[in-house]
């Protein structure tokens, strides 16, 4: 949970950048966190949900047409998600990680489990993609993702 992520951060008093103590850049990590809750994460599990979940549990395939619309509000609040927090910029609060681009890429990577490659027709998203598996290091990026991404193995 956000909770437990700022918590920890304070705590263990984690390198400035996951949690910035310069206001302007706290409330830029900040702001996601309160946004991405109903958006990128609502959105992301959602597709999750309807794409994976309820056909292994209903052993019933999803109509292409709720796919769809599910995948049309996922695809809104990405293109929210880049205008908005991306910008120009590297990360979300700047020119370095926090806390923000962790939590965001972790809800990001739902989708692709799913078998929804968001990232391949959004070069912006997926050069972030690539600094956010950078700084927290390519082979532990993918250990914490393994079990998302082959969830299709089910």
């Amino acid at each position: 949970s956000i909770a437990i992520l700022l918590y920890l951060a304070r705590k263990f008093k984690t390198p400035d950048h996951w949690y910035p103590s310069d206001l302007q850049k706290r409330a830029r990590v900040d702001e996601y966190l309160s946004w991405q809750h109903i958006n990128i994460r609502g959105k992301g599990s959602k597709l999750f949900l309807t794409k994976v979940l309820l056909p292994l549990l209903t052993g019933q395939p999803l109509s292409p047409e709720k796919l769809e619309g599910v995948t049309e509000e996922l695809n809104i609040v990405l293109k929210q998600f880049e205008e908005k927090f991306l910008q120009d910029k590297p990360f979300i609060a700047g020119s370095e990680i926090s806390l923000a681009d962790l939590v965001a890429l972790v809800e990001l990577m739902q989708p692709v489990g799913a078998g929804y490659d968001l990232f391949e027709e959004r070069p912006k998203l997926a050069e972030w993609r690539r600094r956010v598996e950078e700084a927290v290091g390519k082979q532990l990026f993918q250990e914490a993702h393994e079990g998302i991404l082959n969830i299709k193995n089910l």
